[in-house]
């Protein structure tokens, strides 16, 4: 699915239908006694790091969402209760949370007691109203800090409807997203057509934090675990790694806005033959980070490339169809290498020693270690996370149904990047801060690994036929 702003999703005009939780589900929600379930250590960190920069003064919305096209005029009834139905389906988003005192308390509705609210806004001739209202919307219901926290809306058109889902990040990843498009067009189909639908339950989010959190807190700070992050942390100069180029930034600054970009990287024959190229050393993802190390080795001169290496934590086949919030990271360190073949060598070393340290939140781990990383940016550290996505279902038909995924771009001092496998090719997505030596940076970055996605093969194949007729 391809990354995007609100602002670059091909929102267009059209009559505005509105879902929310209902008047009596939020009622219902007020008076429920505690879930004994706790939040995820994500969960938790997310939204307590939302509470402090809040309470520093600033408002950051850091809701995810996703966008896509339904074909021809919709019947608006089936839709709402294919909505209904996808939320019932997944426990984490009827479950939310309270604060007493310090501590965080779950609640969790039962799914018969929610219905949604349907509201019609009206027409928007305007597709720059539609998004500035779109988007001014979605950071009010998709609120870290309230509840309930999603919404979703519908622009209606006689040729096709475009459907909108917003979220707090503490219910979905893009995992989660990805798979919203074809659940929701299956779920709409059925209720037109009345055909039934087959399949199993999706296993509960909630249930999950409860387990990774019993693991979590089995540990102490003696665990290797624990000792191989206080490692890394400490090479870091007590920090979590940073994006290793200048971007502009002055130690003591007011958080400062964040700009976008997203577009494609190369295309599908590229990708392929990259992937190729990749495959001995572990595949793409490891390519994709070994070239990283070596064009921002060349950016800013750091001897070692460190960063945060996100991985999905479905483990079980019961978290598969799963909506929640299912990463962890593992650190890696890449010393400036001699070539690309040399990277190659060295991430897929690093991932295959480190990756299993995903499988304790971090959050858990720096409560183990002490260290007082009083949250002040939504992003803890920088990323640049790689996935192929062409095994979702739905996946081939994005571009016919203006698929996207939707992150809010809003105020951050860090780099996070991500790049997606799709039918069409690599698609690249990042946020950064808004400055101009961090743009020309980022920028660098891109064309940089273009470039490299594009060459090293033909060198491969260059080399390859020089040995064949030699």
């Amino acid at each position: 699915m391809r990354i995007s702003d609100i602002q670059r999703c091909e929102v267009r005009p059209g009559r505005l239908v509105e879902w929310t939780f209902s008047k009596a589900t939020v009622a219902a929600a007020a008076v429920l006694p505690p879930d004994p379930r706790p939040p995820a250590y994500i969960q938790e960190s997310h939204i307590r790091t939302a509470r402090s920069v809040r309470e520093d003064g600033l408002f950051v919305p850091t809701w995810l969402g996703t966008a896509f096209d339904l074909p021809g005029r919709v019947d608006l009834d089936a839709l709402e209760q294919a909505l209904r139905d996808w939320t019932m389906r997944h426990e984490t988003l009827r479950s939310g949370f309270r604060w007493s005192g310090d501590d965080m308390h779950r609640f969790t509705l039962r799914g018969n007691d929610v219905s949604l609210r349907r509201e019609e806004i009206g027409d928007f001739a305007e597709t720059e109203t539609l998004t500035r209202y779109l988007q001014d919307r979605f950071d009010v219901a998709a609120d870290a800090l309230g509840w309930p926290n999603l919404i979703y809306a519908a622009v209606v058109r006689d040729e096709s409807t475009s459907v909108y889902m917003a979220f707090d990040h503490t219910n979905v990843d893009a995992y989660s997203l990805q798979r919203i498009p074809d659940e929701i067009h299956e779920l709409y189909v059925a209720g037109v057509t009345g055909r039934p639908i087959a399949g199993t339950a999706a296993g509960s989010y909630v249930d999950f934090c409860q387990q990774e959190r019993a693991d979590a807190d089995g540990i102490d700070d003696t665990h290797t675990i624990v000792a191989r992050w206080r490692e890394f942390i400490g090479r870091c100069d007590g920090r979590l790694p940073e994006f290793p180029v200048d971007l502009g930034l002055r130690p003591g600054d007011a958080l400062p806005a964040q700009k976008l970009v997203c577009e494609p990287l190369v295309d599908a024959e590229a990708a392929a033959a990259f992937e190729a190229r990749c495959r001995p050393y572990g595949g793409s993802l490891v390519g994709i980070l070994a070239a990283t190390s070596l064009i921002v080795h060349e950016l800013g001169g750091q001897p070692v490339y460190r960063t945060v290496v996100p991985f999905h934590t479905r483990l079980k086949s019961a978290w598969s169809d799963s909506v929640g919030w299912y990463v962890g990271g593992a650190p890696i360190e890449v010393p400036a290498a001699r070539d690309f073949d040399a990277a190659l060598e060295t991430v897929r070393a690093e991932l295959r020693a480190n990756r299993s340290l995903a499988r304790i939140p971090l959050a858990r781990v720096l409560r183990l270690l002490g260290k007082d990383f009083r949250p002040t940016s939504p992003d803890m550290y920088s990323i640049v996370s790689y996935v192929d996505a062409r095994l979702i279902p739905g996946s081939a038909r994005w571009t016919e149904k203006r698929a996207y995924g939707l992150i809010r771009v809003s105020y951050g001092d860090q780099v996070c990047a991500w790049v997606n496998r799709l039918h069409e090719g690599l698609w690249f997505a990042c946020r950064y801060p808004d400055t101009d030596v961090a743009y020309k940076n980022v920028r660098r970055y891109v064309e940089g690994l273009r470039d490299l996605i594009v060459s090293t093969p033909a060198r491969d194949h260059l080399r390859a036929a020089e040995l064949e007729f030699s």
